[in-house]
């Protein structure tokens, strides 16, 4: 694994927590921010898949 692939891991836990946190309170914007991460770290996750491939292909 590489850094990016990491880092969109951890950012689409941390989206799950802030989604989920934000829909307990009713805090709409909350929610929303963490979707927002959730999609980013799936962004970022995927682009290091990318890279792991073309790495290993070379």
């Amino acid at each position: 694994m590489n850094r990016d692939q990491v880092a969109g891991m951890a950012r689409q836990v941390k989206g799950s927590i802030k989604q989920a946190a934000g829909k307990a309170t009713g805090n709409w914007q909350a929610q929303a921010e963490g979707m927002a991460d959730k999609v980013t770290g799936k962004v970022q996750k995927a682009y290091g898949d990318v890279k792991d491939k073309v790495r290993k292909a070379f």
